[in-house]
């Protein structure tokens, strides 16, 4: 658990395209076995430290005739930016996905002392 003992918390959000390989035949959907996309995102803002970042799937366009096969997560979480890896296998077909993700944790405030 991550515990936040100062004033100044910060929110932030988004929704991104990750992929649309359907639209040039890219591997997601036209490759089988294992696949990855990785999209480095980065926050308007720096947090204080590392903060707790969740994401979701609010978007995906899936070939009927498949199994739908996906591994959502984060990677490389920092003060500025974290990294989402979507990860399919077999023989799913994806032709686009898009995420909504947020970021929640301590950001510095101007009334923060910072002793060396």
């Amino acid at each position: 658990m991550k515990e936040i003992s100062i004033a100044t918390i910060g929110i932030a959000d988004g929704d991104e395209i990750l992929f649309s390989d359907y639209v040039d035949n890219g591997p997601m959907w036209t490759a089988q076995g294992a696949r990855e996309k990785r999209r480095s995102l980065s926050f308007s803002r720096a947090f204080r430290a590392p903060p707790t970042v969740f994401v979701t799937l609010s978007m995906w366009d899936m070939d009927h005739a498949r199994n739908a096969r996906v591994d959502l997560t984060t990677e490389n979480v920092t003060e500025t930016g974290f990294d989402v890896v979507f990860r399919t296998w077999g023989d799913t077909r994806i032709a686009r996905a898009r995420v909504r993700w947020m970021a929640v944790g301590a950001l510095s405030g101007e009334d923060d002392w910072d002793i060396a």
